[in-house]
């Protein structure tokens, strides 16, 4: 029976009741719907965060760059676990109360490369090689300004002195699996990429490898938000424990490592 009939069909009585039982019904379906373990995760990590979650019962993992999904967890996203590749995005969270500072945990790191599809030989990090190669192509890469990937990539480049050389000839993307699918399917020549991505897909294959010297530690961080269903903090903990550092190690991370830079 719909509200604007319940309203001719019954006395003021009834209709309070009716009310208040519709309300507490949508309360229930919104709690119901809401039950699952959220998290929120960088785009890199979605092999073994999927392996991981498998583990768990009714855990909904959402994936996109990290300045993303960061920015969504600052709006009010309904996240229980947030997990990031860039400690800064991390810190913009704890500064705005958006994540449990104690429950910050470093779970992981990576290595920076630069690919090409699969037949490419290897290169050398320097500016002509590079732009003979891309053959008036573009690079793949994450938003230099918002994606890690993107922001690492930017880091390297200015390091080594190829950045002028090569700022023209960005294709920059949402976030760094989308990056990697532009090389695959070949509408880029070369993609700057996390090493564990390259695992992915048999479409390309890791040219280079920046100096890890040449951008900040790729520091991969899990925290709670402050609302967190009490699963969460066993998600967590099952990335640090040795089956989750398995995970990871099989999808090509490297184990955590504290930032010096």
């Amino acid at each position: 029976m719909g509200l604007s009939l319940a309203k001719h069909v019954l006395g003021p009585d009834s209709r309070a009741m009716m009310l208040r039982m519709i309300f507490l019904a949508l309360c229930l379906t919104g709690s119901a719907a809401r039950a699952e373990l959220v998290v929120f995760a960088a785009a890199s990590l979605k092999e073994p965060v999927d392996a991981i979650a498998a583990d768990f019962d009714d855990v909904v993992v959402s994936y996109g760059g990290s300045g993303k999904m960061a920015r969504q967890v600052s709006l009010g996203a309904p996240a229980d676990v947030v997990l990031l590749a860039n400690d800064d995005w991390m810190m913009v969270l704890i500064q705005g109360g958006h994540v449990q500072a104690d429950s910050v945990v470093d779970f992981a790191s990576n290595r920076l490369v630069l690919v090409g599809q699969s037949g490419m030989a290897d290169l050398a990090l320097e500016a002509d090689e590079i732009l003979n190669a891309l053959d008036g192509g573009r690079i793949a890469i994450g938003l230099t300004e918002a994606v890690p990937a993107g922001i690492y990539a930017k880091a390297a480049l200015q390091s080594l002195g190829l950045w002028d050389a090569v700022v023209a000839q960005l294709a920059e993307v949402d976030n760094v699996r989308a990056a990697l699918a532009l090389v695959a399917r070949g509408q880029a020549p070369l993609g700057i990429v996390y090493a564990s991505d390259v695992r992915v897909t048999d479409a390309v294959r890791q040219v280079a490898v920046f100096p890890a010297e040449s951008h900040p530690i790729i520091r991969y961080q899990a925290a709670l938000t402050p609302d967190a269903d009490p699963m969460a903090r066993a998600f967590v903990a099952a990335l640090t424990v040795a089956a989750g550092q398995a995970h990871l190690a099989d999808a090509g991370f490297l184990p955590p490592m504290v930032a010096t830079q």
